[in-house]
């Protein structure tokens, strides 16, 4: 069984956060001095229109890329003060991912998948746990299956145990349904709710579509590297207003 206590401390904190992109003589402020936290066991929406920092927003608090200043702090840690491969164990232990294109790999089965970024952190895989997570997401029985042999929207439930397996403090998903069918979008969507809900881990979601935003607690939007707005409970239709003013 699986039981968790909900907290609702900060596991990620952004202040100040500033990072910037040269490309030959254009210099782009893909975050321009945002402040951010995201409270444990809560599920934020990140959105914006192309190119207004999302994406970095995710990758800086995950320590996937650098800040050029600022602090970043992810489940206690700081960031900016961590070299490799110190950032790579922390970003391990304390982080899961889903991504829009799964990231499964084709030769290992669900299980092994579902296992792999334990064994790539060096920590002995918890079978018994992984096949307690499948059952959550609904996959029971299919621990052998191979990629191919799922739908798209079972990748993504495969997607989500892996994050899940590893106990994170807090899942980064970006864009996570972005490939599937509404129906299967809804599935994945109701999974990570789940995971805030029942396994108390922090969710952070990149995401365009207003729908998915109404499942967060939250939709932070940003606009040229800026927190635009900040809104809570949110709707499909207030999303979709507040991306509207900033987009015209």
């Amino acid at each position: 069984m699986i039981i968790c206590m909900k907290i609702t401390s900060p596991v990620v904190e952004l202040t100040d956060v500033r990072r910037a992109y040269r490309s030959g003589d254009t210099l782009t402020r893909a975050l321009d001095g945002v402040s951010l936290s995201f409270a444990a066991a809560s599920f934020s929406a990140v959105m914006g229109p192309s190119g207004s920092g999302k994406s970095t927003l995710l990758q800086c608090a995950a320590g996937l890329d650098r800040a050029d200043s600022g602090r970043v702090r992810l489940a206690g840690h700081e960031l900016g003060t961590l070299k490799e491969p110190k950032l790579t164990v922390v970003r391990r232990k304390v982080t899961g991912f889903v991504f829009q294109a799964y990231n499964l790999v084709d030769a290992l089965t669900v299980e092994q998948n579902v296992l792999l970024p334990q064994r790539l952190a060096g920590a002995r895989p918890d079978r018994r746990y992984a096949r307690e997570v499948l059952a959550k997401v609904g996959l029971a029985g299919r621990e052998h299956a191979r990629p191919a042999q799922l739908s798209g929207g079972q990748r993504q439930r495969v997607a989500v145990a892996r994050a899940l397996a590893g106990r994170p403090a807090v899942i980064f998903a970006d864009e996570p349904t972005g490939a599937l069918d509404l129906q299967s979008g809804r599935e994945v969507l109701a999974l990570l709710r789940q995971a805030v809900d029942e396994f108390a881990t922090a969710v952070v979601m990149v995401t365009h579509d207003p729908a998915a935003a109404a499942r967060a607690d939250r939709a932070v939007i940003l606009a040229d590297g800026r927190v635009v707005a900040d809104v809570p409970d949110p709707s499909a239709d207030l999303v979709a207003s507040e991306l509207t003013a900033v987009t015209r």
